[in-house]
């Protein structure tokens, strides 16, 4: 008579149904020794390492091609940046005398100077996650839902910033944003009983593009997570299908 030895007891519950899937009476025992071989088998290390990587290389991948695109901040409500608090009585004042094209433009450009930035974050993400170690890989695979765009935050977002802000300053330079900036504000000046609001507006655009970066790469983490189908690669689906 043939047997097979089973130590985890967890796999006496699960023969049966392997055993019915197979074949109900007759089953060839070597494919159910197989079959057991690789029912719940544990990931070692590197399988956990490579993996990861390959799903943030996805992830940021994904979400830098979003947010770079031209219309990936202005086009996205996820992401679009807005006019800032400090301005809206600005904005809402100037669209009540018939001179919203100037809040409609100054908000298309402070996007425009955001996608140019963006393209920049590819690098740095692949570096970070190239200086990922054994133990954040496992940290990220069994942490939260966000465990992968909190380490990104960690790891990346001084190099971003410093990368950021001199393409954001030649960007606004470049599509006329100061020139139009100060018409904005001349334009408000010039109406009864206001005032010039007081507001960083390149740290303000800094900010939000790093916000919307990050958001898209919380969101395709989520996907890699939840949704098989956002798992491209078999090693995705092995890491991702026991996390």
């Amino acid at each position: 008579m043939y047997y097979i030895k089973i130590k985890n007891f967890s796999l006496w519950l699960a023969l049966p149904l392997i055993v019915s899937l197979l074949g109900c009476k007759q089953a060839d025992l070597q494919q159910v020794a197989s079959a057991i071989k690789n029912y719940q088998q544990p990931l070692d290390t590197q399988t956990v390492v490579s993996g990861l990587k390959q799903a943030l290389e996805v992830g940021t991948n994904n979400s830098v091609q979003q947010s770079s695109a031209k219309g990936g901040f202005s086009d996205n409500p996820l992401i679009r940046i807005a006019v800032p608090q400090e301005l809206n009585k600005t904005a809402t004042t100037l669209r009540k005398y018939g001179l919203g094209s100037l809040v409609d433009k100054f908000e298309l450009q402070m996007n425009r100077s955001a996608e140019k930035a963006a393209q920049q974050a590819g690098s740095v993400f692949i570096s970070s996650i190239s200086q990922m170690t054994i133990s954040d890989a496992w940290g990220i695979l069994k942490g939260q839902d966000n465990a992968a765009t909190q380490y990104f935050k960690r790891t990346t977002e001084s190099n971003l910033r410093q990368k950021f802000q001199p393409i954001i300053r030649q960007s606004m330079g470049q599509i006329g944003f100061y020139d139009d900036y100060r018409s904005l504000l001349k334009a408000y000046d010039r109406l009864p009983f206001t005032e010039k609001p007081n507001l960083d507006i390149e740290n303000y655009i800094m900010q939000k593009s790093l916000d919307g970066l990050f958001t898209l790469v919380a969101k395709e983490e989520a996907k890699i997570r939840h949704n098989p189908a956002a798992r491209v690669t078999e090693l995705l689906k092995k890491v991702f299908a026991q996390s």
